[in-house]
């Protein structure tokens, strides 16, 4: 999951290298990022649905090999060409892992508090991998070439699949007949990659174009023929029922609205830092260091416990809270900012995408059934990626819009770029308070796993639990009864049942299997 993160930040700062190297025209380039992009993003739904009909473990190792051996050609790629395909490739193995990884861990660990840890390792390394792309990209590059920010992944794949042959149990899943529609996924596939491709070229054709309006509405227009396709097929790739789930539809349109937010922190930051403060490569990514930091130590010391005891719901609000005030303070950030007392505050402010994403990424894989676990997952990193395309485009056409319109206004450059910032800024927090108000609204509050503790430690001292576990009156005479006192070798621990807690036991499975 890092690795994936990652290679869709890595290459942004080593973009001037390869353009340089290889010829890319300015267009073009922007095709190093956009294919592996639209491959991630458009195929995530489908490879989560396949990952549960043929087996998540087979997906899994198979998609990690493809992104492996995409990289190898990514890295020794000697032509724009090349390296686009390789790119897509890339997208395409990182889907196949991805869409099935959340749901590998859900089926892994059915123990509320053992869940919640692994699933905020698993958002910390999402967090990290965004992090890290752009400080490791920039280090890569000038230590080496940009072919190393590719040629990196090549020891990580490989100690990937051999630790997942051994680790990950096998699963055979439902099997093709179970849900094999080929019309739904050529449907879902095609309308998503037109989508985002429509998404992703909006800065350069405008969001009222003819291009961007006419693919959007293809776009959609796929989109609807899946979902009636969906409901009258006899084996849909995507069952709506899962759509059903308040905490599976509600996390997800959460999750796309907070990511196209904060995207105007993860990139439209740097730029700031870049552009404005006049930053290099690398003191951008330390300034941005401290961010990553919280996120990871909210992520995994602090996410699973404030969530046991408190609930998923009331830790995202929270988490939503802090960062409407993340992106609040940066629409006041001054040209000439100090960073100790400007922009410090915003990146420890970021600890609540650390308490929002664990809590949100448990939200939406809680109301869907194990059957459908791939797909779920499939539907929430698609969500995201959605998030970010939407992000990407529209966030960045208002910051360059507005800079243009600063700049023919007689404004210093570094005045109008700081005023399209903060138009995106102010955009995106408006975001982060729709998702607040939905997250509020829609999603309903959970039962705390303190609560269940107390009501499992409640249910272990009733009279009927304490009678299996400590011995009665009844059970003491039956020690001296003539039957005993013929056997000369008294009982060792353990070997009696009665020795063994069984009531208790099964308030732990009860709990245990509780959502």
């Amino acid at each position: 999951m890092l690795m994936t993160i990652l290679d869709g930040s890595i290459v942004t700062v080593a973009m001037p290298a390869i353009q340089s190297d290889l010829g890319f025209t300015p267009v073009g380039l922007s095709w190093v990022v956009n294919a592996y992009l639209i491959a991630f993003g458009s195929l995530l739904l489908l490879a989560g649905r396949l990952g549960d009909l043929v087996g998540r473990k087979r997906m899994f190792l198979a998609g990690t090999g493809i992104f492996t051996a995409a990289s190898l050609l990514a890295g020794i790629a000697a032509s724009p060409g090349v390296l686009v395909a390789a790119r897509f490739l890339q997208g395409v193995g990182s889907a196949m892992s991805s869409a099935v990884g959340l749901g590998i861990l859900v089926t892994l660990y059915t123990v509320p508090r053992e869940r919640a840890r692994a699933i905020a390792v698993f958002s910390f390394t999402g967090a990290a991998g965004a992090s890290l792309g752009q400080v490791l990209g920039g280090v890569l590059t000038d230590a080496l070439t940009w072919n190393w920010i590719f040629f990196i992944n090549l020891p990580i794949g490989l100690a990937t699949l051999l630790v997942a042959l051994r680790a990950l149990p096998s699963d055979r899943g439902a099997g093709l007949g179970a849900g094999a529609d080929v019309l739904g996924a050529v449907l879902v596939t095609g309308g998503l990659m037109t989508g985002i491709y429509a998404v992703v070229k909006i800065e350069e054709y405008g969001a009222g174009s003819a291009h961007t309006l006419g693919l959007g509405a293809l776009a959609l227009a796929l989109l609807a023929g899946f979902l009636v396709r969906q409901a009258k097929a006899a084996n849909p790739l995507m069952p709506l029922r899962i759509l059903r789930s308040r905490s599976v539809s509600g996390a997800n349109a959460v999750q796309m609205l907070m990511v196209a937010a904060l995207f105007s922190f993860q990139i439209l930051v740097a730029l700031y830092l870049q552009k404005v403060l006049g930053y290099g490569a690398a003191a951008t990514g330390l300034a941005m260091l401290p961010a990553a930091a919280v996120i990871g130590a909210v992520s995994l010391g602090v996410s699973a416990r404030l969530i046991a005891r408190f609930g998923e719901r009331n830790v995202l609000l929270t988490g939503l809270v802090l960062l409407v005030g993340v992106l609040g303070l940066l629409v006041r950030v001054p040209v000439h900012a100090d960073y100790v007392t400007d922009l410090l505050p915003v990146m420890l402010l970021a600890a609540g995408f650390g308490l929002a994403l664990p809590a949100l990424t448990s939200l939406a894989m809680s109301g869907a059934e194990e059957r459908d676990a791939g797909l779920a997952s499939g539907l929430f990193n698609t969500t995201q990626q959605i998030g970010m395309a939407i992000g990407i485009s529209v966030l960045s056409t208002l910051a360059a819009t507005r800079t243009e319109s600063l700049t023919e206004a007689g404004r210093p450059v570094a005045e109008a770029l700081t005023g399209g910032y903060h138009l995106a800024f102010a955009v995106g927090t408006g975001l982060l308070l729709a998702a607040l108000a939905l997250a509020f609204l829609v999603l309903r509050p959970t039962a705390t796993t303190a609560a269940a503790t107390a009501t499992t430690t409640t249910a272990t001292t009733t009279p009927a639990a304490t009678a299996a576990t400590t011995t009665t009156p009844a059970a003491t005479a039956a020690t001296v009864t003539p039957t005993t006192a013929k056997n000369p070798e008294p009982s060792r621990p353990g070997t009696d049942p009665r020795d063994t807690p069984q009531p208790l036991r099964k308030v732990r499975r009860v709990h245990q299997g509780q959502p």
